[in-house]
């Protein structure tokens, strides 16, 4: 093991240093994310390797603050890997669950403004321009427990609360990136003060 101001960093065998092992979790998020793809939904294969994406997803930041180790690349591939793995629920779900149209139609515009935030961000930064705001963070909470609420309180509420979340998420996100000078993944949230 050897010392960084104070923080004592593990050695594991071939000399991989602990800062690297956030992103390593996070890209195994991304391939997790990907075996969803072809496993039976509601499985007991299906629900641990969702259970690890998710453990992976909260270990990974959670590993880089403490060794002081975070990184703008480390925080642009945790938002990759989370698109990945919602894209792949959303895939999985999708046909599965058989949405009312207004919900599909709800989730197809938070997509959309989603898409436009990104947009706007790389024509303003030149960067994916993800922003990691406690409105995101509570968004992906609600969605990775997804299924568990979905078998207490059904589609219908289960549905409109997680989406409620996404497009006030997905709102604020855009609106941090249409009116900040400079990008700032680690942004609280938009200032609704100004």
């Amino acid at each position: 093991m050897c010392g960084n101001a104070g923080i004592k960093i593990w050695l594991v065998p071939g000399g991989l240093k602990i800062k690297h092992i956030p992103n390593i979790l996070t890209a195994m998020r991304m391939i997790g994310s990907m075996i969803l793809l072809f496993l039976e939904p509601f499985s007991a294969l299906f629900c641990i390797s969702y259970l690890l994406c998710g453990a992976s997803d909260a270990l990974d930041g959670y590993i880089a603050r403490k060794a002081m180790v975070t990184s703008s690349f480390g925080a642009s591939l945790d938002s990759v890997a989370d698109a990945i793995f919602i894209g792949a629920i959303l895939y999985v779900f999708l046909p599965v669950l058989q949405f009312p149209w207004w919900i599909i139609c709800w989730i197809s515009a938070i997509a959309l403004v989603r898409i436009s935030s990104l947009i706007t961000g790389w024509f303003k930064y030149r960067t994916l321009a993800f922003i990691h705001t406690y409105a995101n963070k509570a968004t992906g909470l609600v969605l990775f427990f997804f299924p568990f609420l979905y078998n207490l309180f059904g589609l219908t509420i289960t549905a409109s609360l997680l989406c409620g979340l996404a497009s006030f998420s997905a709102i604020e996100e855009q609106l941090i990136n249409l009116t900040s000078k400079e990008l700032s993944r680690d942004s609280g949230g938009f200032n609704w003060k100004k």
